[in-house]
């Protein structure tokens, strides 16, 4: 069984974009693939802060990524990039970290006016880290996802079709990867 790791980026734990990961997680489960999370903001701060390589949660962390066929990486968009936060664990990853991993971006920012950030700022880091298969991700704008009177989060129909069409891709291509690596 392909095995998926999200790395969650946000810095908060409540934020809407967590209904855009566990739509993801559930969708990837329905496929039968293994999906287990990273909440970047759960690992201790002096750990990212002060980069120790040696940190029990940080080597966890990183195991998890090393076990892993595909990286579902997860981030709102601040001032034109991903989070702080989840940079600094991608900092901790080691050297060629994500080589042979097919990596799905989802990110979130408050208008279209970000939607190359994907493409700009993430790409080349995962890029040093070794990823050659990074597929082209989605971009959700804050209005697809909405807190109801409920205090429920809703995301748009729009939004989930654009996700059910690259979680497809993804798990496809997950699939056929550790199909190949079984062979081997």
């Amino acid at each position: 069984m392909a095995k998926i790791v999200v790395i969650n980026g946000t810095p908060s734990l409540v934020s809407r974009i967590n209904a855009v990961i566990e739509y993801a997680e559930n969708a990837l489960e329905g496929k039968g693939l293994e999906v287990e999370r990273i909440n970047v903001a759960e690992l201790p701060p002096e750990d990212l802060i002060h980069t120790k390589f040696e940190s029990e949660a940080i080597v966890k962390a990183n195991g998890l990524v090393a076990e892993a066929d595909a990286l579902v990486i997860v981030s709102p968009v601040y001032k034109a990039s991903y989070t702080g936060v989840l940079k600094t664990f991608l900092d901790l990853i080691p050297q060629k970290g994500l080589a042979g991993k097919i990596v799905l971006p989802l990110f979130m920012g408050g208008s279209l006016a970000h939607l190359l950030t994907i493409d700009y700022a993430l790409k080349p880091v995962l890029s040093v880290l070794g990823a050659r298969h990074i597929l082209g991700g989605v971009y959700a704008v804050d209005s697809q996802v909405v807190r109801n009177d409920l205090g429920e989060v809703d995301i748009a129909e729009e939004l989930k079709l654009r996700l059910n069409i690259a979680l497809d891709e993804f798990a496809e291509e997950t699939e056929l990867k550790a199909a190949r690596k079984t062979q081997d």
